[in-house]
């Protein structure tokens, strides 16, 4: 029996809203209190989102991150996850790679910013390379380690049955690795929207990075830099919310039911 209180419906939203509408006010307080002449406050910052909104820019910029997003990471998913199955299928195979993995894994994708400029120039080709290293090695090694955690019931149970290794791995070693394959595509996902910001600061001229370089360069525009900020943060959370809707899925928790 589950003794933790289960919140009601509508302290799921009053709270988070009252703590959003506290941290406002607390941010106009000290603006104010401050008399600051840099810093703006949260009406500046909403006359700035205004602005970009009427330019047409201010989903543009956001639309322009999220494909850059979109196709680094999808193309880091679609190597990086079979592999990573791979890899967790046959042991002797990941003894000889896995080295090089965890080499080139601690290296952080801003690194590479000089080396991808240089192999794909200015532009889209260099952040999309930016995002993919970002996202590829945290997929992989959670597929990785999803496929070694499934009990081993589960294989002699599928070759019981005459599933070929390919068989076995789309039918049973898949789903049940799915869960850690999740969290890790969750992860890789906040990795890459971190990672998107700095390479549109340096790589594009377009985006939520670019706008906030280009609106400190461009007249120290402080408060287009922190409606950037914020829209930075509020896509990022709409984003992680979908992927928890999505881990709650009953066909993506299939591992998880099968060990309770």
């Amino acid at each position: 029996m589950n003794s933790l209180v289960q919140p009601a419906k509508w302290e799921k939203y009053f709270w988070p809203l009252l703590a959003a509408c506290t941290f406002l006010m607390l941010w106009h307080f000290l603006v104010k209190w401050s008399h600051t002449k840099i810093f703006p406050s949260p009406f500046n910052v909403e006359r700035g989102m205004t602005e970009l909104m009427h330019k047409g820019l201010l989903w543009q910029y956001v639309l322009d991150s999220l494909r850059r997003v979109a196709s680094g990471y999808l193309m880091a998913a679609v190597l990086a996850i079979p592999l990573g199955l791979l890899l967790g299928w046959y042991p002797g195979a990941a003894s000889v790679v896995d080295p090089v993995i965890q080499m080139v894994r601690p290296i952080s994708p801003i690194a590479w910013i000089p080396l991808s400029i240089v192999w794909f120039g200015v532009g889209d080709r260099a952040a999309t390379f930016l995002i993919f290293l970002a996202s590829f090695f945290p997929i992989v090694v959670a597929s990785t380690n999803g496929v070694r955690n499934v009990p081993s019931m589960y294989r002699r149970a599928g070759r019981n049955f005459g599933l070929s290794p390919v068989k076995l791995i789309a039918r049973v070693i898949f789903p049940a690795a799915l869960p850690q394959i999740m969290i890790g595509l969750r992860i890789a996902f906040g990795i890459a929207w971190l990672v998107v910001v700095a390479a549109e600061m340096i790589a594009v001229d377009s985006g939520l990075g670019y706008l906030v370089i280009d609106s400190r360069n461009s007249g120290k525009r402080y408060d287009l830099v922190v409606a950037a900020m914020i829209l930075i943060g509020l896509t990022g959370l709409g984003l992680d919310v979908v992927f928890r809707r999505i881990e709650k899925l009953k066909s993506v928790r299939w591992g998880f039911q099968n060990e309770s």
